[in-house]
């Protein structure tokens, strides 16, 4: 299948990518740095998703990934009218098979920056609106949601002993994910999953029951 996943240079885009090159498909990358994946079958555009005009024509798209995204830098902008635009252009046509936004936890609770909360918040009402556009062309739609993720957007916590045990606190599965198990659920929910769209999954190692956001001052 051809995949389109944005935010591939690093942390969860980046295992998303690797996770689909696995299985021989073929993957198209759009990320605003350079390449760092440097496999047979997959394509880079160095391309700010806000940059909507110099976005690539790509046609046929079968998966379709939004994962881009950012904290505490044009939110709004980055994390859901870049999804929505992308989306728009890529996602909704004969051809698509699956499409997956990336969120976060915070959607579900409001626990972290007000325009990163509301971005998120948004992905989950975009989300139940694309599956319902694409459910015609027998395709799925869903979010998924996590929490702590093991990636350098949050090395300011992971490397601060005090913040990672009052964080560890607050998680009762007393661990973050890695970016490849991230990964594999995507995997899932876009190629094995066939029924399960409109959905917002939460995967936090339950840190969401707690309620509490915890970052460096």
């Amino acid at each position: 299948m051809k995949i389109l996943i944005t935010g591939t240079s690093q942390g969860i885009g980046k295992a998303i990518a690797e996770r689909f090159l696995k299985d021989n498909h073929e993957v198209i990358g759009i990320d605003r740095q350079e390449a760092t994946l440097k496999q047979e079958g997959y394509t880079h555009y160095q391309v700010d998703v806000r940059d909507f005009d110099k976005l690539p024509e790509v046609s046929n798209i079968n998966v379709l990934i939004n994962n881009a995204g950012t904290q505490n830098e044009d939110d709004i902008d980055i994390n859901l009218k870049a999804v929505i635009r992308i989306t728009e252009k890529y996602g909704i046509q004969e051809k698509i098979h699956s499409i997956l936004n990336i969120g976060s936890a915070s959607a579900h609770t409001g626990a972290e920056f007000p325009e990163y909360c509301a971005s998120k918040g948004g992905i989950l009402a975009y989300t139940k609106n694309v599956a319902m556009r694409v459910a015609g062309f027998g395709a799925t739609c869903n979010s998924l949601d996590p929490g702590g993720v093991l990636t350098p957007l949050n090395a300011c916590v992971m490397n601060d002993a005090a913040l990672w045990e009052e964080i560890m606190n607050e998680t009762p599965l007393k661990k973050w994910a890695t970016p490849e198990e991230i990964a594999e659920w995507a995997y899932f929910l876009t190629m094995t999953n066939t029924f399960c769209t409109g959905q917002n999954i939460l995967v936090d190692g339950g840190e969401s029951i707690n309620y509490n956001f915890v970052w460096k001052d």
